[in-house]
């Protein structure tokens, strides 16, 4: 499908949201980059109820979106992978609407296959001679990890850090580290490319996902609807979040 790209981070190209020739528009959706594979999928059904809009879909870090959102990148759709990455947005006043909560994500420990390093838990990270990756601190995936570290008091420090999730799983794919700190649904979006290991039951935290629209396009707020719906929502539990009314506010 032409009208839908999946970009890097730090690339927002100078589109026009909402807008094009003989009434087509284009909706700019802004996603955390862990949202990759159900936003594609949702994009699709999208365009398919909507032929006369072309959706570009722009992943990467929650935090770093935002802030380009702030800074006036283009963009008619915000979705992050937490609040204070939201916040960023409602901050600037540019979301239109009050955000919403949509999905729950969790930690995991991702290994190449066959676990080479033998790593058991959040504990392993700190061993001598273990390489291991997270997203930067600035990320959502980022502070989820270092609240996950700081609940078992580690002090393991990782060789690498990355700017979004979808980085730290390429350093495990490609066998580049002995182990990462990702989300479940992309642990399960990887496949037999990685083995995935529980991080402690007291130690593992949950983010909420949050989405709000950027303006006052129609196809935004109805792309928002599609998100929130029992149909969306099925395509959020199928590749592995829960529903957000299962966070727990003291996480």
């Amino acid at each position: 499908m032409t009208g839908r790209t999946a970009v890097a981070v730090l690339l927002l190209l100078p589109l026009t949201a909402c807008g094009g020739d003989e009434g087509e528009q284009t909706l700019t959706v802004l996603a955390a980059a862990s949202l990759t594979e159900t936003f594609t999928e949702l994009a699709e059904r999208f365009e398919d109820e909507h032929p006369e809009v072309d959706v570009e879909l722009v992943f990467g870090s929650s935090t770093t979106l935002a802030e380009q959102a702030a800074d006036g990148a283009p963009g008619d759709i915000l979705a992050t992978a937490d609040a204070r990455a939201m916040q960023v947005a409602v901050d600037a006043d540019i979301a239109s609407e009050e955000p919403e909560p949509f999905a729950l994500n969790e930690l995991v420990i991702v290994t190449p296959p066959g676990n080479p390093a033998d790593i058991s838990g959040l504990g392993s990270l700190a061993l001598p001679g273990v390489d291991w990756a997270k997203c930067a601190s600035s990320a959502p995936c980022g502070a989820l990890a270092e609240t996950a570290l700081a609940r078992r008091a580690s002090q393991a420090e990782p060789v690498t850090e990355e700017v979004d999730v979808k980085a730290v799983l390429a350093r495990v794919v490609g066998g580049e580290v002995d182990a990462g700190l990702v989300y479940r649904t992309d642990a399960l979006a990887a496949g037999d490319a990685v083995e995935t290991i529980e991080a402690e039951e007291e130690a593992a935290p949950s983010t909420v996902y949050e989405i709000a629209t950027l303006g006052d396009s129609a196809a935004a707020s109805d792309f928002v609807e599609l998100v929130l719906s029992d149909p969306g929502q099925d395509v959020l539990r199928d590749a592995g979040f829960e529903a957000p009314r299962y966070f727990n506010e003291a996480e």
